[in-house]
């Protein structure tokens, strides 16, 4: 065999093999030659186009549809604000990718990078032209970067584009009720889009480290979608903060904190340095074992005890080791829900909502500090020492406005979730949160008091006093 013969033509298309005979013709092939050689290969594979496709053309249809209906998705987070302004669109978009798209995308790419040529039998190719493992592994993790962030930018853009077309560059509604100007809201949905990178890395690490260590087994392929629904499932358990803040895919979570003034930045950069340490792990993991591969027995394509040693048990060393840190150096306590934490959400939320809704009725104006808002929350019954997650919570929240000796109340049904996201639900009275339109001199508009969503800061300290 020598140095220019490429692979056979049943095991790579055209265009990847007429971009190995352009790299092999030359004698040495750097690691800038072997990465155009491998994106090359990567884009040319009938299912990266195909995802390729969705990221950036379905995302836009989707959100566009969405707006014109009469039903919101007012489960999914800033879902009930998709008719309001087109920058709800890309949010609901980024919490759905969270979920399942940026796994996915995970799987396909990086899981499958070094387990293909384990299917096709082409390593001996590689060695022959490139003649370096660690260019070859240099090659292969910044092809499948490369390739895994233009599928993330693909759903930014695409529901971006949809959402203002449909919708319109209107302001957004933040998860503490203040409005974010449209200039605002477009820099800080980026910044969100931005910030979910450091977990789809971590998956992306994940996947290199499985597609090295377990060969053609398809498992290897399958490891970030079968890591990333286990942390969801963790994340929706009542876990202690630290454990919960130490997960890699937190910050799937956690960019909400930027849509609250000011913004709960503390679990959001935690989030990050994790996701980002995952992914610097798991790739050095990948790349160790693939130094210690025996290339020259063709049956040696990882093994399941490697992948517990190797991969696996460092993998869960880092897991305990990021919790005790986190538990150290940070105020994680319990779950980090509390009453007092609760209270100065949902009163400071309430009062931003109904200066809102004061615009709407034309009303006389009044101001946060004028109104003095102030909530008091019970949990099944418990009123002092009321903590945790659940849909028993149930609050009242009392105002004054200027010149009325009598004091406003309204009460809300919560339910908070795991990971400090709530769900306000109005229980009257009816003319403050029983209706979901309210009649406004324009027309029937929704009201932003009949139910909406807010955040706990699960690392705040804050106490029992007003909005401001």
């Amino acid at each position: 065999m020598t140095a220019t013969t490429p692979p056979t033509a049943s095991s790579t298309p055209t265009a990847v093999s007429s971009a190995w005979a352009h790299t092999t013709a030359s004698g040495r092939v750097t690691v800038a030659r072997s990465y155009r050689f491998e994106v090359v290969k990567l884009l040319s594979q009938w299912r990266i186009r195909v995802v390729l496709l969705a990221c950036w053309i379905a995302p836009a249809f989707f959100v566009a549809g969405v707006s014109a209906q009469s039903t919101l998705p007012t489960d999914t987070l800033f879902g009930r604000w998709m008719h309001a302004t087109g920058w709800a669109g890309p949010l609901v978009t980024l919490g759905f990718s969270g979920t399942w798209a940026l796994p996915l995308i995970s799987s396909v790419v990086a899981g499958d990078v070094f387990a293909a040529e384990d299917r096709l039998g082409t390593w001996r190719h590689l060695l022959v032209a490139v003649r370096s493992p660690r260019r070859i592994f240099a090659a292969k993790a910044l092809a499948g970067l490369t390739v895994v962030l233009l599928l993330v930018a693909g759903p930014a853009v695409s529901s971006t584009v949809g959402g203002l077309a449909a919708v319109g560059d209107q302001p957004l509604v933040g998860l503490d009720g203040h409005l974010l100007a449209p200039g605002d809201a477009a820099g800080t949905v980026l910044l969100a889009w931005a910030c979910v990178l450091a977990p789809t890395l971590a998956l992306a690490g994940i996947g290199l480290l499985g597609s090295v260590a377990l060969g053609r087994s398809p498992m290897g392929l399958l490891l970030p979608a079968i890591v990333a629904p286990a942390m969801q499932f963790a994340q929706m358990l009542p876990l202690p903060v630290a454990v919960r803040l130490a997960l890699p895919g937190d910050a799937f979570l956690t960019w909400n904190g930027l849509f609250t003034n000011p913004a709960q930045l503390s679990p959001l950069l935690i989030g990050i340095g994790v996701g980002l340490l995952w992914a610097v792990a798991a790739t050095a993991l990948a790349y160790v074992l693939f130094l210690r591969r025996d290339f020259t027995n063709p049956t040696d394509d990882g093994s399941a005890r490697r992948a517990v040693t190797t991969a696996a048990l460092p993998l869960v060393g880092l897991l305990g080791a990021t919790v005790a840190v986190v538990a150290a150096t940070t105020t994680a306590t319990g779950s980090g829900i509390e009453r007092a934490k609760v209270q100065h959400s949902l009163a400071t939320e309430f009062a931003h909502l109904y200066r809102m809704q004061t615009d709407q009725l034309n009303r006389p104006a009044v101001t946060e500090a004028g109104l003095r808002t102030v909530a008091a929350c019970t949990k099944a019954g418990v009123q002092d020492g009321a903590r945790g997650p659940g849909n028993d919570w149930r609050c009242v929240i009392s105002w004054h406005l200027p010149g009325v000796a009598a004091t406003g109340s309204a009460v809300y049904q919560l339910d908070i979730a795991a990971d400090g996201r709530f769900v306000a639900d109005g229980d009257g009275p009816k003319e403050v949160n029983g209706y979901f339109l309210v009649r406004t001199s324009t027309g029937d508009a929704p009201n932003p008091l009949w139910q909406f969503d807010g955040n706990v800061d699960l690392l705040s300290t804050s106490s029992d006093s007003p909005a401001p």
